[in-house]
């Protein structure tokens, strides 16, 4: 394929650049700094992860009821319903006998959050008639999305999900549903190919649904569990899969670390032929100029007893500007393990969409004290006694993901030179009581604005801080190729915005 063929080709793929982003257009959209993408020069400024933190009523939703089984495990969402005023969550629970197939599609409901309901709702009953919430048969991982833009009340709610039922099309398949209890198929055939593991959420700014299935690949010299990212316009028609997450060299010599913090838990010993790093799956959140990425990655450090692999998972943080490369800077857990004797110690996966609530990023997750290899999983070892899986949360302030932090006055972080929208300068920081936080625009050739210099002092812990200067109205440089310098003395920086007025 030559030049003008390839440029055909790709004219009208949802991943191809409108522009050369030079300046870097941030329109009023808050920038974070999980990324480096803006930062032209830092001295004396490091980029710190900020940790989740659980919530201490943690775990939130448990296996109760005997058609739950031993374990629950978050392979799906939770949804705010804006028009019914609660929140919504999507789960699969092991029948323990009680219905047709071992794993099925549950159903609970809560008004703040935190305190989980389980309504009898669900068309499926146990064997023995008994009324259940459980909803679909054999439906795995169930990304769930309420979509009042479609026309079509049969359709106003969508699932992603695997469908390992043999009387159906097995695979990755959709679903539709007029009320999130009752659904039926909507794919006539696989959305992308292989099986087991996929998670999507619908992209707002891009107008995109988007998914991740799980593919098999060969990736330096083994065949892995890999991620690659499908997207579709009307939930009908989805593009070929584009890689997305792979394991590299970092990953790999990373690997023994991450078993050594699990050694307590691991049912096998170490093989140094097979230890390695694989993903097995992925959790979304869309901030405004980025999308953040919460892969579950898993280590293994050897060949389970039952034929599969054994190893722990953590969840880590990446990023996104362009839904195809995908950076992950930290590769250290952002929410940590949990500690020995924890109901979490030992897996822990996602929602596939998290939620803002007010000021804050919820993030749903399923936790185990077991790993991907125990023989709890392949015969009734101490399950629900010893070992069980269940669902917790969470939180960050928002956009407090990652920091740029400086502590002496030597400390600066310039960005490159950008273009904005709004009126107003806001930054999303935390300034000790004796530090200093100071910014001072620049044009595009690094050099001081005339009538500017450096803004007055930001202080204390703000997410909305409104940068003021004493001359000179950052509303002026507007359209106008600006870099902003800042100075961090005692001072965290989460992220930066030029807001509109209104």
């Amino acid at each position: 394929m030559n030049r003008r063929e390839f440029a055909k080709a790709t004219a009208g793929l949802p991943f191809a650049a409108a522009a050369f982003d030079a300046p870097f257009d941030v329109s009023d959209r808050a920038q974070l700094f999980i990324d480096d993408v803006l930062v032209r020069e830092a001295r004396s400024v490091w980029f710190r992860q900020h940790l989740a933190e659980r919530h201490p009523a943690n775990p939130l939703v448990r296996a109760e009821h005997p058609w739950e089984g031993w374990r629950l495990e978050l392979y799906g969402n939770v949804i705010f319903d804006e028009e019914e005023k609660i929140f919504k969550m999507w789960y699969l629970a092991e029948g323990g006998g009680h219905f047709t197939g071992p794993y099925n599609t549950h159903y609970a409901t809560s008004q703040d959050g935190i305190r989980w309901e389980k309504p009898l709702v669900g068309p499926l009953r146990t064997r023995s008639g008994e009324r259940t919430n459980a909803l679909v048969e054999q439906q795995h991982l169930p990304s769930v999305m309420k979509d009042n833009r479609d026309p079509d009340p049969a359709r106003r709610y969508k699932m992603i999900g695997w469908i390992d039922n043999p009387r159906e099309a097995r695979g990755y398949h959709t679903m539709v549903s007029p009320d999130g209890i009752h659904w039926k198929p909507f794919s006539t055939s696989p959305i992308a190919p292989s099986a087991d593991v996929i998670t999507g959420y619908y992209d707002e700014q891009r107008k995109l649904y988007v998914a991740m299935p799980k593919i098999g690949t060969m990736v330096r010299g083994a065949r892995r569990r890999v991620f690659y990212t499908i997207t579709s316009e009307d939930f009908v028609r989805w593009s070929r899969p584009e890689p997305a997450f792979f394991p590299d060299l970092r990953d790999d010599a990373g690997s023994l670390a991450r078993i050594e913090e699990s050694r307590r838990l691991l049912d096998v010993p170490d093989d140094l032929a097979i230890m390695r790093t694989e993903f097995y799956g992925v959790g979304f959140y869309p901030a405004e100029s980025c999308t953040l990425g919460f892969p579950w990655v898993f280590t293994i450090n050897n060949n389970a007893r039952y034929g599969n692999h054994e190893g722990p998972f953590e969840l880590q943080l990446a990023v996104t500007r362009d839904l195809k490369t995908w950076s992950r800077p930290f590769r250290v857990p952002c929410l940590a393990m949990g500690k020995p004797g924890a109901w979490d110690e030992g897996l822990v996966v996602t929602q596939s969409r998290a939620l803002r609530v007010g000021d804050e990023i919820w993030l749903y997750y399923g936790g185990a004290n077991y790993t991907h290899g125990t023989p709890c999983l392949y015969r009734d070892i101490g399950r629900k006694t010893r070992y069980t899986g269940s669902i917790g949360l969470a939180k960050w302030k928002l956009d407090r993901f990652v920091s740029a932090d400086g502590m002496s006055a030597e400390s600066t972080l310039q960005t490159v030179p950008v273009t904005f929208s709004g009126d107003r300068l806001e930054l999303n920081a935390a300034v000790l009581r004796s530090g200093r936080l100071t910014v001072e625009p620049l044009d595009a050739g690094m050099r001081p604005i005339e009538g500017f210099g450096p803004s007055e002092p930001v202080q204390g812990a703000n997410l909305r801080a409104v940068v003021k200067w004493k001359r000179g109205s950052i509303a002026s440089l507007k359209g106008k190729p600006v870099a902003l310098r800042f100075r961090l003395n005692g001072a965290q920086l989460f992220s930066f915005a030029f807001r509109k007025s209104g």
